[in-house]
């Protein structure tokens, strides 16, 4: 378990520039050290807020976009294309416009695709689909994500991790089907906390008024069944990147001054 570390920023809009730019250089990094990277997406709107800062910064040329594992934290079960679904707004943000190998971008399945309107199934196989890229060096059944973003609600709740839900207490399995999500849709699929704690670095993204109540929570020592996003937390590192409005309950001893 690595200790939380803090960034915040002035505004939603630098914060995400500047996550854009951190993840730029963490993927370069991963493909110089290892010949690939994999980063798992998140998103909402500061989720799709960082993609679009990195399709349109001038730097992410230096990734080499063919050697890229994308995968997802959570999905929201809807059927293929539907705009909602991360994916599809991930493809709108970024990945439409960088030259990724299909094969690389592992998307959770649609309510439509082959597991039909069964959420438990394609959890199961989306759960297989992580076992099948893991191999003897990740010690476990997911391979080790160089960097996990997360988007924070103002409940707490990471991926489609929500407060005192079943999904948030799975010990076991590393992609569960949610029913009953308290915001719409109400059926989803997620990631666990044992799966997100198996990247080297996860990313907490919180931005706007609405977010700071709940990373004061987080991050003032509460349990994860209560609060999801304190259970989130990375082999090596776990970054909070905050903006100024979401950073205005916490301490400033949590936090140095801002970094731009």
């Amino acid at each position: 378990m690595s200790a939380p570390q803090l960034v915040v920023h002035r505004d939603k809009e630098l914060m995400a520039q500047a996550a854009a730019a951190r993840l730029i250089t963490k993927i370069v990094d991963a493909q110089a050290a290892r010949g690939s990277a994999s980063v798992v997406l998140t998103g909402g709107r500061n989720g799709n807020g960082l993609l679009a800062a990195l399709a349109a910064s001038p730097a992410r040329d230096a990734i080499d976009w063919s050697r890229l594992d994308l995968w997802w934290g959570d999905e929201r079960f809807l059927p293929e294309g539907d705009p909602e679904r991360n994916v599809t707004q991930a493809r709108e943000a970024l990945l439409d416009k960088v030259a990724l190998d299909p094969s690389r971008i592992h998307a959770m399945p649609a309510s439509d695709g082959p597991h039909g309107g069964d959420a438990d199934s394609a959890a199961a196989g989306y759960a297989a689909e992580l076992a099948a890229a893991a191999g003897p060096e990740d010690h476990g059944p997911v391979p080790t994500f160089d960097v996990l973003m997360l988007g924070v609600g103002p409940d707490t709740h990471v991926a489609s991790l929500f407060p005192e839900l079943p999904a948030v207490r799975e010990a076991e399995r590393t992609v569960v089907g949610v029913h009953g999500a308290p915001k719409p849709p109400p059926t989803r699929v997620s990631l666990t906390l044992p799966a997100i704690r198996a990247a080297r670095e996860v990313w907490l993204l919180a931005a706007g008024e609405d977010k700071a109540e709940a990373a004061e929570i987080a991050l003032s020592g509460a349990g994860e069944i209560q609060a999801p996003a304190a259970g989130a937390y990375g082999r090596s590192r776990t970054l909070w990147l905050l903006d100024a409005a979401a950073a205005s309950k916490l301490p400033r001893a949590l936090y140095p001054p801002a970094s731009a």
